[in-house]
């Protein structure tokens, strides 16, 4: 009796899908990144867009940042309304996911929500005083991940695929 041998002829494929994420997933994703973008409307013209660092307040629902006199100060309290941005990434693995918060922009000015706010712990990089303290609500909260989706295929049936559609 002979047996025959065939070789394994299957392998994996990685696809990309993108996915839809909670709001609750956002928010966790949220309070454990520092780093974002700020885009503020000028009312003409491209929108502003600067990086900061910023706590997020989960009493207040809002990303919170502190600021100096500048333009993203004088944009913001014109505009009130901005949206904010944070993301992650694997670029070994192709992966990564985006959250994105739009809301009512405000000054924070009541001492005791500002000595509330500093316990918070945010860390300001930039140089210079930031004696400004501001929060972005988050009336709107989205957020994608593209995630690796692996798929066993056999590359035989696609030799026979192509056959028939000859």
């Amino acid at each position: 009796m002979s047996m025959s041998y065939e070789p394994a002829t299957h392998f994996t494929e990685l696809r990309s899908e993108l996915l839809e994420l909670p709001r609750t997933e956002c928010l966790i994703l949220l309070r454990r990144t520092h780093f974002g973008r700020l885009a503020v409307s000028r009312g003409e013209g491209a929108p502003i867009v600067r990086p900061l660092n910023y706590v997020f307040d989960p009493r207040s629902q809002s990303v919170v940042f502190r600021t100096a006199e500048g333009t993203k100060l004088h944009g913001l309290l014109r505009a009130k309304e901005a949206a904010f941005e944070i993301d992650g990434i694997e670029p070994g693995g192709h992966t990564g996911w985006s959250v994105v918060v739009t809301g009512v922009a405000e000054e924070v000015t009541i001492p005791s929500e500002i000595r509330r706010l500093d316990k918070l712990g945010l860390e300001v990089w930039a140089p210079g005083p930031r004696s400004h303290w501001l929060r972005v609500r988050a009336r709107t909260v989205s957020g994608r991940r593209i995630v690796a989706v692996a798929e066993q295929r056999d590359p035989r049936l696609d030799h026979k695929l192509i056959q028939a559609e000859a």
